[in-house]
């Protein structure tokens, strides 16, 4: 039975994120890139018949059922904006996302079905997952975060460990971190609990950048169509 595809807007596509979703997408014959975002208005208005805009020409852009911003908070503002005013689906992995930003998803929510994560590996979802099942099954154990990623990352801890950390918290622990920048490593991160005699050690390793993509398109896939609320990538493993 054939499905209508799901309309994506790709913003922030000139990007090595917005350009891996838009290869990826390509491929995937449940999703249609309708428009792609770039900051300057574009050289080529259609490019491997993908229309695009400039991040002024936003207002502009034809419909769609979910936008996925990967850009800079600068741009975060409008294309949430644009969701909200479109009744569509906002997927987002923009960092640098402050506390007056987060109160914009918290209100948009209530309208539109929306996800910001720090990480779109399905991946690490579960890790996530397992990590708030392992400290509330292992109370008073320590709780150690140990994230590994290449040379010219510079936060530190990174987004993803701090995100394994809240899950730890809800959980009932009391993570720490340590960070490792060496090479060319993607990224891995590795989550001990250690008790009297013995540990428990999970850990999840990117060797690829592409499952970024892979799992942003996913979400949207499964954003389409939704209630209104706040999800996280975790909800929609699986689904």
């Amino acid at each position: 039975m054939n499905q209508t595809p799901t309309r994506l807007l790709i913003h922030g596509a000139s990007g090595r994120m917005g350009q891996a979703l838009l290869r990826l997408a390509a491929e995937d014959p449940s999703l249609q890139v309708v428009a792609a975002v770039v900051r300057r208005p574009p050289a080529q208005r259609v490019i491997d018949g993908v229309p695009h805009f400039a991040a002024s020409e936003l207002s502009g852009v034809p419909p769609f059922d979910v936008a996925i911003d990967f850009s800079l908070p600068e741009g975060f503002d409008p294309v949430l904006a644009l969701c909200v005013a479109r009744g569509a689906g906002f997927v987002s992995g923009t960092t640098g996302i402050d506390a007056s930003r987060q109160a914009a998803l918290d209100a948009a929510a209530a309208g539109i079905p929306l996800v910001w994560a720090t990480n779109f590996s399905l991946g690490v979802a579960v890790l996530a997952e397992l990590v708030e099942r392992a400290a509330a099954s292992l109370p008073g154990w320590d709780c150690d975060i140990v994230e590994s990623h290449h040379v010219h990352k510079k936060d530190a801890p990174s987004g993803t460990a701090l995100t394994l950390g809240e899950s730890a918290v809800q959980g009932g622990a009391a993570p720490r971190y340590a960070s490792l920048r060496a090479g060319d490593i993607i990224g891995e991160h590795f989550v001990q609990f250690s008790g009297l005699g013995e540990r428990v050690e999970l850990v999840h390793r990117a060797s690829n950048r592409d499952i970024f993509a892979r799992g942003a398109l996913h979400v949207a896939r499964q954003l389409s169509g939704r209630a209104p609320g706040r999800y996280r990538v975790r909800d929609l493993v699986g689904a």
